[in-house]
């Protein structure tokens, strides 16, 4: 029996599946949602509230831009309500401007 057939169907295996796979890492994003809530005995804080579509962004009834929300958001709370329409990949593209500021805490509203 001729084995060089089989090695052959070996190797093509092996390249197609190669070839198929994918090598990229996926990331985790941290998410927090907010709870319900009793009345605060902290001095207050800033808060944002903004709306986030597949076509708008609100900064607290303001359309903004990323750029824009990035540099007029410093410190504080970000509450984030999101639209029907808002895919996946805006939300991170968000939170990925938005994570790892000193003193910004961002909560993703259901």
């Amino acid at each position: 029996m001729a084995m060089t057939p089989l090695i052959d169907v070996i190797f093509l295996l092996l390249l197609f599946f190669m070839l198929t796979s994918t090598f990229s890492k996926y990331g985790e994003i941290e998410l927090s949602n907010a709870t319900t809530g009793g009345a605060s005995t902290d001095a207050p804080q800033d808060r944002a509230f903004v709306q986030l579509g597949e076509d708008r962004l609100d900064l607290n009834g303001t359309p903004v831009t990323l750029d824009e929300l990035t540099a007029q958001v410093t410190i504080g709370q970000v509450l984030v309500s999101l639209d029907t329409d808002t895919t996946a990949q805006r939300l991170v593209d968000l939170l990925v401007l938005l994570r790892g500021r000193e003193g910004l805490s961002v909560l993703v509203l259901e």
